[in-house]
């Protein structure tokens, strides 16, 4: 007997079952396994084939071409056809191949937000108007350069020059910079940091991994990192889509809180979040989602103290193999005569200073899922 090494977490959705297949085969005998169950492809036949998946007339298309396959070869992804158009399909959806995407309407979402802040602190906005009349590091005044902001990275720059340099800066800002996503595919600039704390970051980086992410190359590499790189039992990429958008195992956390809700018989929001995070000093709160799991530990045969450490295992492929996962959804579908779903879209309504419309994450799974099948269509029909 002979088994190949199977990355969990690079095996995409549409090749789980070409994937079992292949690992049957080699179980039935072979002598020296290959060390992947899948055909490999060049890097010059995965950028051809992207080539042919990106729009014609997208200008810079070779360039594009060239990072995304890179991203796949730094992350040993598996390049499939499903891969390529998952990341392809985030990338149209959230920026239509913008490396650092113009926001319309920039100058007034900034100065909104600058003001809701001061707000927050009963900070006068004649103090604020003082802070914003003085000079910027670019010989403008921060008011002048925030009437200019047109780019996502511009905004960026211009926030974290007012935290750094400006009296009431820190205060105002709690040091955190309010654009949270950008680049290509709105990766999550703390994910983009998190990961570079724990992987290589395969090119040279002058400035902070926050200006990567506004990079192409940058944006592409993170994104694809939070779309692919994470094992998970999806038989849909649809679910990928929603963790990119929620946070990793979002679409399995809710279904989890769908059954729980069935169990407990009471409505809990699928937000995919089990726990609430922990504020640090002053200890731990429960949640709805958390309170409702222990309050069922008994009937359910499991201690209080075994279900608050499952549930904290909640950002992990592992909470599935839990006592609290094996026995919410066994009562579950005790009580519903039928299997339950793993992974269901969950209920979240999309905030940030640069969203001005009501989106939810199930409708940018949604759309995302429909630029995917366009793209699996035109691949499949050359």
């Amino acid at each position: 007997m002979c088994v190949g090494a199977i990355r969990v977490g690079a095996i995409p959705v549409g090749a789980m079952r070409l994937s079992a297949m292949l690992v049957a085969a080699i179980l039935a005998g072979c002598s020296t396994p290959p060390t992947r169950p899948w055909p490999e492809r060049t890097p010059d036949e995965v950028r051809a084939q992207l080539l042919a998946l990106l729009p014609p007339k997208l200008a810079d298309r070779g360039d594009w071409a060239t990072d995304i396959e890179a991203a796949f070869t730094h992350l040993d992804l598996l390049t499939s056809t499903d891969n390529l158009c998952a990341v392809l399909a985030v990338i149209e959806q959230e920026t239509g191949y913008r490396a650092n995407p113009t926001v319309p309407d920039l100058p007034n979402i900034a100065r909104r937000e600058i003001e809701r802040r001061a707000g927050a602190l009963k900070i006068p906005k004649r103090a604020v108007s003082a802070v914003l009349a003085l000079p910027s590091g670019h010989g403008q005044s921060f008011a002048q350069r925030l009437a200019a902001l047109r780019t996502e990275k511009d905004m960026s720059d211009l926030f974290e020059e007012l935290i750094d340099r400006v009296p009431m800066g820190r205060t105002l800002f709690a040091s955190a910079n309010p654009v949270h996503t950008g680049g290509s595919m709105q990766v999550s600039i703390a994910f983009a940091e998190s990961h570079v704390a724990g992987h290589r970051y395969p090119y040279p980086m002058s400035g902070s991994v926050r200006d990567e992410v506004f990079t192409r190359r940058g944006g592409v590499y993170f994104g694809t990192a939070h779309l692919l790189q994470y094992p998970n039992a999806y038989d849909r990429h649809i679910y990928r889509y929603a963790d990119f958008n929620a946070g990793w195992y979002a679409s399995r956390n809710a279904a989890f809180q769908m059954a729980l809700s069935r169990v407990a018989g009471i409505d809990l929001v699928p937000d995919g979040d089990l726990r609430l995070p922990d504020p640090g000093l002053f200890g731990r709160r429960e949640g709805h989602t958390e309170r409702t799991a222990v309050a069922q530990a008994e009937a359910l045969g499991l201690s209080a103290a075994r279900v608050r450490r499952d549930l904290a295992l909640e950002d992990s492929f592992d909470f599935e193999q839990t006592d609290t996962w094996r026995a919410v959804f066994a009562r579950a579908e005790q009580l519903a005569g039928k299997p339950l779903p793993r992974a269901v879209l969950p209920r979240i309504t999309l905030k940030s200073p640069k969203i001005t419309r009501n989106l939810t994450t199930a409708w940018f799974a949604e759309r995302v899922q429909g630029r995917y099948q366009q793209c699996m269509n035109r691949a499949y029909a050359r």
